[in-house]
């Protein structure tokens, strides 16, 4: 089955051309299990389109971005990765040590996010989140 109709369909509603390019970085996006990088969208990308460029995945990219189809975090690493926002929205421990990335639930962070608000005046955007630290594993 097919998961990246709604990204299809709302890039298409709101006026761009669905070119072969598009469509084959949205069906990455949108298949992927896992946050996908630049790097591994293009690998699939070329795999089946040869005649890409790499600018082409990042000028898409940024086009969903700007449209808030796509969320980009920076887990580490040097690569910022992305994750359809309709995928909900969920955030991450990531071990500095040892690369391990834990999904941390949404909920755990609503407290800060009202706090902000009410002692800061600060209206925080915490729909995709990354905190550094060291795991379990190599705290011990």
């Amino acid at each position: 089955m097919r998961q990246d109709g709604d990204l299809i369909s709302r890039l298409s509603e709101q006026g761009y051309r669905l070119t072969p390019q598009r469509m084959l970085v949205l069906s990455a996006i949108a298949n992927s299990d896992h946050h996908i990088s630049a790097e591994e969208i293009y690998a699939q990308v070329v795999a089946k389109y040869p005649y890409v460029n790499i600018s082409t995945v990042y000028r898409t990219l940024d086009l969903l971005k700007r449209l808030d189809l796509v969320t980009e975090t920076d887990l580490g690493g040097g690569r910022v990765r992305y994750h359809p926002v309709d995928k909900g929205h969920h955030h991450h421990l990531v071990c500095q040590e040892c690369g391990a990335i834990i999904d941390l639930d949404e909920s755990v962070l609503s407290s800060l996010q009202s706090h902000l608000l009410r002692e800061y005046k600060f209206s925080a955007d915490l729909r995709h989140l990354a905190i550094f630290g060291r795991c379990t594993n190599c705290n011990q």
